[in-house]
């Protein structure tokens, strides 16, 4: 595996990318990616659908209890899905909070703020530019933090899970979607680079998620096995090839045939190529799991 540095580097250029390319829930793939892992037609049609890009394993929100007046935090929140979902459960005098290292990524969460619902913005939502594991808010300020797909792919797990239970208000809880593993890798997938980017590489142990959230100070942990399929990305018709354009000078992007995202081609990143190749090996369903992570800081 390349260096940690390197991958997070490959992260951001990689989702930044994702962020300029338009996907939507007006993509049949995309929509049918998050339908899979939990959310309904009506979450997915009270927001724009360019704050959907098929990039989630769970639906935190669903299963957050947010309530009127709370700061809610979403880690990592791309083009700001769950951020929008949240925010009418918190109003009026709530707040809903995304966070993402990606600046393409907060610029289009802006803009689907502003876009709002039924054509009137989402005015009690922030967004700020920053890594997980560096949240830029004060201590003992946040309700409930959430995240999406997200966690795996930080180098520093405990580094994160010490600064959501920072951020946290006594008594706070989390309530995160993720990948985590139920057994040992293959070498081939463990060592992929694609396959971090694709948020498996990157997973821990069931146990050993539940062990670092314990030593961050919280208690009442639970993790929870959804039984969800991780091969709905692959399953879902047209989703793959939605991905990242390439830059004019990325190496690691081809351009392949037939495709959804342009009428007569699809840039496919080869990251995605490689990590399409190795689902195809490779039943993920055996060794990870999608997961629902909930724990709460001591009062």
């Amino acid at each position: 595996m390349t260096d940690k540095q390197t991958i997070l580097d490959q992260v951001n250029s990689q989702y930044s990318s994702v962020a300029k390319r338009g996907l939507s829930s007006d993509h049949a793939g995309v929509r049918a990616v998050a339908e899979a892992f939990g959310y309904t037609a009506t979450e997915l049609s009270s927001i724009p659908a360019e704050a959907n890009m098929g990039l989630s394993c769970g639906n935190p929100v669903a299963t957050a209890r947010l309530r009127p007046g709370e700061v809610v935090v979403d880690l990592g929140c791309g083009g700001g899905l769950d951020v929008l979902l949240a925010a009418p459960k918190v109003a009026p005098l709530g707040k809903a909070v995304g966070i993402d290292m990606s600046h393409e990524m907060i610029e289009l969460a802006r803009r689907n703020a502003a876009k709002g619902s039924a054509g009137q913005p989402i005015e009690n939502v922030e967004f700020h530019q920053s890594t997980i594991d560096q949240i830029p808010l004060p201590d003992g300020s946040v309700d409930c933090v959430i995240s999406n797909c997200v966690i795996n792919l930080a180098p520093d797990k405990s580094a994160v899970l010490r600064e959501v239970h920072r951020v946290l208000k006594p008594g706070g809880r989390v309530a995160v979607s993720d990948i985590a593993l139920k057994t040992m890798l293959p070498d081939e997938i463990r060592e992929s680079v694609a396959a971090y980017i694709g948020c498996i590489a990157g997973a821990i142990p069931i146990d050993d998620y539940h062990e670092l959230l314990l030593e961050a100070g919280f208690s009442a942990v639970e993790i929870v096995d959804t039984g969800a399929d991780l091969n709905a990305y692959a399953k879902a018709e047209n989703a793959a090839c939605c991905a990242p354009a390439p830059e004019s000078n990325d190496s690691l992007a081809v351009v392949e045939p037939g495709g959804c995202c342009q009428p007569s081609k699809a840039v496919v990143s080869q990251v995605h190529a490689q990590l399409a190749e190795l689902l195809r090996r490779h039943d993920v369903n055996q060794y990870a799991a999608s997961v629902r992570v909930f724990a709460v800081k001591g009062r």
